[in-house]
């Protein structure tokens, strides 16, 4: 049966073009964000909520959220110190709750989640620095159980990149507070990713999203960060994949 409260439209291929086509350095950090959030929370099915979370050294923060659903199950389960959104986290794997009310693995924040409507909800892991121990997780808290089917976890795994170039970044400014040549590396850091869109773009006729998703596949696969993998294209020409 059709969510008829928030269908998910079949324009989800159009949503990542239009994240594609952002300037990472015309776009403000907390805007990339939101629009990654917002975005999500418009194409997934369930009439969702959705969050991005930082964990830095095992301490979490709601970046970002579409509502207070999200932010209030983010919340509880920083206090509970467990839950779907922190073992994405974590462990790098996609955590998915097919329905909140017969699910066992939490049983002290599960209940929660019912309470508030929360019936399913799908973490996607991010990889933003897991050299320094910065991961993070997209959340999405649907209201209704059972609201995935692997059409709608694929197109969450393929904003979670987004998310992580947004968030590492924003994780970037924060420290510049400390480090001033974090700040730089930052700005530096968007700047090579949008340079490197735009080489394969022209090169194979690409989309904005394709090219993206290319580099965030090839960071992927070869274990490097995402800004490096765009750093060493536009240095050498050269795009590294297995």
């Amino acid at each position: 049966m059709a969510d008829t409260q928030n269908p998910q439209p079949a324009d989800a291929a159009e949503a990542l073009e239009r994240l594609g086509r952002l300037s990472l350095r015309e776009l403000s950090l907390d805007s990339l964000l939101q629009t990654v959030a917002d975005v999500t929370k418009s194409v997934m099915p369930g009439n969702p909520e959705a969050s991005v979370l930082l964990l830095v050294k095992d301490r979490p923060t709601t970046v970002v959220s579409t509502g207070e659903l999200a932010t209030d199950l983010d919340e509880r389960q920083y206090e509970r110190g467990h839950g779907p959104c922190l073992h994405a986290a974590r462990t790098g794997e996609v955590t998915e709750i097919p329905d909140t009310r017969a699910d066992d693995r939490w049983p002290d924040y599960l209940p929660r989640a019912v309470e508030r409507g929360n019936l399913s909800s799908l973490s996607i892991p991010l990889a933003i620095d897991p050299d320094e121990r910065v991961t993070g997780a997209l959340n999405i808290y649907a209201r209704r159980p059972d609201a995935f089917d692997e059409a709608s976890r694929s197109v969450a795994t393929r904003f979670a990149p987004y998310a992580a170039v947004a968030t590492g970044n924003l994780y970037a400014y924060q420290s510049a507070r400390d480090m001033a040549e974090n700040l730089q590396a930052a700005l530096e850091s968007r700047a090579v990713i949008d340079q490197a869109k735009g080489i394969l773009m022209e090169r194979y006729k690409l989309t904005a999203d394709q090219a993206f998703q290319l580099l965030a596949r090839a960071s992927m696969t070869t274990n490097r960060k995402l800004r490096d993998v765009a750093d060493h294209l536009v240095r050498t020409g050269e795009l590294r994949l297995p």
